[in-house]
Order: C-alpha cells, then structure tokens, then sequence
C-alpha cells in the first residue's frame, strides 16, 4: 500500500508535492505546539509566537494569493475570507473573557489548504485524462532535403514537402502517402484501438503513431493549421465556454461573498450594541462573526461545479468525444431531437454496385462498358464503377466523352456510342429504360441509342447506426430525423432498416436548413435539437441546431470550425455517449450545488446563533469543499 502511494505521489504535479509537504509539516508543528502549550504555563504572547510558526509555514502563499487579487480588483476572495478570520482567531483570545483559538486558527487554513490540495488533484487527474490527447503534439518531423533526412520542428516543415515517417514515430503533419504500407494507431484522436490501414495514395492526419511500415509522406498543412493543432487549441479553449450552471455561480458569488463579509460585521457590531454593555458582550459575537465567516466561504460551490464539467469534457475526450464547452454539455443534455445526415453520418459515403440487370449483353460487358465511359470521372460513383471492374487495360478504346450536366456521360467505345447516366439521360439519346424500386443510385446505360441495362450503385449502412439509434431512445431522445438528398426510395430504405421517426429525402443543403427550422419549431421550448453530419457540407446546418455535432471529422478543418461537438471517428453511436455523459457531468454539478448550499445555509444560521464552532465552521467550508471535489471526480469516469 505505501509502494503505491509513494507512485502515485511521484506522479503528481512539483507544486502540488511541495504543498502536500508544507501540509504535513504544518501538521507536526501544530501538535508539537498543543504538546508544548499544554504542558507548560507560557504567557499568551509565547504561545501565539510557538502557533505561528506552523500558521505561516502554511499560510503564506494564501496570503500573496489574496494581495494578488485585490490588486486585481477582486477584493472579497476566499482567500481574503480565510485570511481575515484566521487572523481574528489568532487575535481573539486577547479579548477580555474570551479563550484563545491558536490551534483553530492554524486548523482552519491546515484544511483550507487541504481542499485546495485535493482541488488541485481533481484538475491533475482530469488533465490526465486527456493527457493522451494532448500528446498528439509530435515533436519532431524528418525531412527530406537535398538528397538527406533532417530531423526539424514540424512548424520548419512547407506545404509540399516530404516527410519520412518510421514506426513508432507520430505523424507529425497532414498529408498524402507517397510510398509505403503501414497501420497508423488513432487511438489519441479517435479513442477506438483497432489501428488504421494505409497505403500510397491515403491521406493522414497528423496525431497518429505509425505502427509498422516506413511511409513518405507529402506535407498538405503546415504544422500550425494541421488536425493535431486546431484539436489542441479546440481542447485548451473548451474551459471558456460556461454553461448555465457555471455561470449562475460566477454571479451567484459576486453578490454572495460581500453579503456574507458584511453580515458578519453586521453580526460583530450589533447585538453588543444593542445588548447595552458593548465592552463585554463584543468578545463574544466578534468570535461568532469570525465562525460565520469561515462558514460562509463559497470554495465548495465556486471550486467543485466548474471543476465537474472539467472532468466531464476530460472524461469525454478520452473517448474521442470533442466537446467545445460546458454549454454545449447543457444542451446536449436537453436534446429530445436528434437529426442525421445520411451520407457520411449513416452511411459510410463509400459506393459499391449492388446489383446488374441487363438486357440483350451479359451482366459482365454492360459493367465493362459503364467503367470505361466512367474512367476520368472522379465522382464517388465512377469509382464504385471502376472498382467493380478494375480490369482498364483491356485494349479498349474510349474517345468523345461528353458530360451531360445532371445526367451523366457519353463515350464512345470501341466504335460503340455508349450513354451511362440517369432516366433523363435515356430520353435524351431516345432510349427506353426498365424500371427499378431497388434502394440505391440507378444507373442507365444505352448502346447506339438502344437500351441495355442498368447498374445499381448502394451506399453501405454503417455498422453501429442501428445501434446508435436505439442507444438514443434508450438514453431518453424521443424523435430522430434522417435528411438525406438522395432519391426517396434510397432515404425511405435507410430510414426502414435503421428504425427512424422520419425522413426528408430529395433536399438541397438549403432545404436541410429549412427542415431543421420546421423541427425547432416543433420542439418543446426547454428542449433542444441535435443535427448531426459530416462536417463537409452541413455546415449551414451544423450552425443552425443548437447542438452541431460533425461525425468523422478526423482530418476536416470544416467539421472543427462548424460543430459545437466532434466525434473523432465516424460512429454514430457516440452521440448517445455524448449525451449520457453530459447528463451524468451535469447531475454531479447539480449535487454538488444542493449540497453545498444546505450545508452552508444550515451552518451559516448555526454560527449566527452561537451554536457552531470553529470545528463545525471548518467542515462546513473545508469538509464540504473536499466532498464535492471527490464527487466531481467521478465526472472523468463515463
């Protein structure tokens, strides 16, 4: 057991080892001073001198911090709060008829300092938790230049240059593959441990370890605008968007602490006024007042309800879960709507044939034909096409290709004029055409003007979107919405087998704007929408909800710049995660602020009526401040 608290020790911050140290040893002095004033008759200045020393050992940096902030124009600190009652502690038993408080005075800023200590932990442990994250910063590049390797920092790299990346080193810079094989390890990134394959011609990102293979690698970004950077920066500015929550208790604490500062001199002043012998009875409430406000310090609200949703965006990051700010956790725990973009965010965006139906030719020359009219185009479905049939080298001629904007193309092909497109391609080129109900993208395709057959072309449903959507109505989402520009048979397909509410299928980016409206307008006022896409082209959307979340936005400065959440990978069932997280890290908050309050109220009347001491004053700021800390700990565990 000590093996282990020594290891857990040696992994803590130097600050925060130094100040465990000044604890302990304000500890031993502080028995060795009761020891020593308990046995022998020292005059009351001798013993203030013997309880100085462990109250200055632990006090000092408390009182810089407090002359710090009033310089800064923040005059009613806890600091200030802890430092002006233990000073009246200290002075207290000079007064006539009253008994000294040395040890209480030392106490209180002994477990002062301990909940601060144990604030610091928290904010260690969560920063921990995304420490993973946060050592996607590669440090060094290696460079090919004039004919050698140069290892330089990744920000003395240009767009265009080649970077050699050995296994085990991280990637420092977005770029393309030029040569080699290798698995790329995104855990950092996307919090899933199954490595990523890939070869020459994939993009990567930076971030990534390479695992096994040598890859040379073209830089597309500089260091400064690459996916490790703009994720860092992402992280780093989380903590200055507040939710609701936190910013009720920025104010709340404005108003409280110089109400609380003035109650207790209010409580010093006037009942020994009115009590018609001042001298006498001062004493008496001047000790009250000074345990009023040791109670009334505000630490356990101020410190523990920011410190929650720090380790819930720590906690959710280690999952690959992006949350840029604790507002966002707030309205995420609202959602009742959840609106999916199809292609990318349902689907994987990657185009297969499915199925051919010819007529007159064999399924294999009609698929020969469509490939080889496709052969230039880079849209995703030519190239479901040419990886059907990847056999290009054929000896087949293609010449005279036309592209009809909206329809399709036209080549000819071996002599042969072949159209590959949809039905208003057919009409034009005066061929019929065989009707289809299949879910997918339909391809015609016409020889000489006389028809064919057709390609049916099928954008895969991701594995976990079933999943996902059953993960959101069990965490509490009553509606989902898939908008999709696809045809309406492809949307009503996707929408069947996933199990959806509904669906808006044929729609323009403008159109999915205009949807989202109609939905917000439905919606109950309290409750809040959810628009999740790829990132690329939703963005207009992506800004219109009140939660933008951006599905495989690894590697998409778009998808950074327009979501309010980002999913690191490309799994839907995430955002079910994301939401369960931000209800549990705002559950924690909310006890945490209950509790603290009644804990506060009831020892605030209990030493405005003489009936709590110094003891109860210390738990009631210290003890609450430590239990509220411990509990949003478990914040980071999701």
């Amino acid at each position: 057991m000590w093996k282990k608290i020594c290891e857990k020790a040696a992994g803590l911050e130097p600050e925060i080892r130094e100040k465990i140290g000044r604890i302990l040893a304000a500890a031993v002095l502080l028995a060795a001073a009761m020891i020593i004033t308990a046995r022998t008759a020292l005059p009351l200045w001798a013993q203030l001198l013997i309880y100085l020393v462990p109250y200055v050992l632990i006090s000092y940096d408390l009182y810089a911090e407090a002359f710090e902030d009033m310089k800064k124009g923040e005059v009613f600190s806890e600091d200030l709060l802890m430092c002006i009652a233990t000073l009246g502690a200290l002075a207290i038993g000079f007064l006539p008829g009253m008994k000294p408080e040395f040890a209480e005075a030392v106490f209180v800023m002994l477990f002062f300092q301990l909940g601060e200590t144990f604030e610091d932990i928290a904010e260690g442990s969560s920063r921990r938790s995304i420490s993973q994250l946060m050592e996607i910063r590669p440090d060094s590049a290696n460079v090919e230049r004039d004919g050698a390797v140069v290892t330089v920092s990744p920000e003395e790299v240009q767009v265009g240059e080649i970077v050699v990346i050995r296994p085990g080193e991280k990637v420092p810079m977005d770029g393309t593959v030029l040569e080699g094989k290798s698995s790329l390890d995104t855990a950092a990134l996307t919090g899933e441990s199954v490595p990523r394959d890939v070869e020459e011609g994939d993009e990567i990102v930076s971030g990534c370890v390479n695992l096994s293979g040598v890859l040379r690698v073209r830089a597309a970004k500089a260091a400064d605008e690459s996916t490790a950077a703009r994720i860092l920066e992402l992280v780093e500015n989380a903590g200055e968007n507040k939710s609701r929550s936190e910013t009720f208790i920025t104010k709340f604490a404005r108003v409280y602490t110089p109400g609380v500062v003035i109650a207790a001199l209010l409580l010093a002043v006037l009942p020994p006024l009115f009590s018609g012998n001042f001298g006498s009875a001062f004493p008496l409430w001047f000790g009250r007042a000074l345990t009023f406000l040791v109670v009334s310090c505000p630490c356990a609200l101020v410190i523990s309800v920011p410190l929650t949703f720090f380790c819930g965006i720590g906690g959710a990051s280690r999952k690959g879960i992006l949350i840029k700010g604790a507002n966002y956790m707030d309205a995420l725990a609202r959602t009742e709507t959840v609106v999916f973009d199809k292609t990318g965010t349902l689907t994987e965006g990657v185009f297969e044939v499915t199925d051919i139906h010819p007529e007159e030719i064999s399924a294999h020359e009609l698929l020969h034909l469509a490939a080889h009219v496709e052969r230039y185009s880079t849209h995703p479905i030519a190239a479901s096409l040419r990886a059907a049939y990847p056999e290009e080298n054929d000896d087949c001629t293609v010449e005279e290709t036309e592209e009809v904007s909206g329809q399709g193309i036209i080549a000819r092909i071996n002599g042969r004029r072949v159209a590959v497109g949809n039905t208003k391609l057919m009409d034009g080129v005066g061929a019929g055409r065989s009707a289809c109900e299949k879910a997918g993208t339909v391809l015609h395709i016409a020889i000489d003007g006389e028809y064919a057959g057709y390609i049916l072309v099928s954008d895969r449903i991701k594995a976990d979107s079933a999943e996902a959507v059953r993960a959101l109505r069990a965490c509490g989402v009553s509606r989902t919405v898939m908008l999709t520009g696809d045809r309406e048979e492809v949307g009503r397909h996707v929408a069947e087998t996933l199990g959806l509410d509904e669906y808006r299928a044929g729609l323009l980016p403008a159109d999915k704007v205009t949807a989202v409206e109609e939905l917000l307008e439905k919606k109950e006022p309290k409750k809040a929408l959810a628009f999740a896409g790829d990132g690329m082209n939703d963005a207009p959307v992506l800004a219109r909800a009140d939660v933008g979340i951006a599905m495989g936005a690894l590697g998409s400065d778009a998808a950074i710049e327009a979501a309010d959440v980002v999913l690191m990978d490309d799994q839907p069932s995430k955002i079910a995660a994301a939401i369960r997280i931000s209800r549990r890290t705002i559950g924690i908050a909310r006890q945490n602020a209950v509790f603290a309050i009644a804990v506060k109220l009831a020892a605030l009347v209990l030493a405005g009526m003489g009936l709590a001491g110094m003891g109860l004053a210390v738990f009631a700021d210290v003890g609450v401040t430590v239990l509220a800390v411990l509990n949003a700990m478990r914040a980071m565990k999701n």
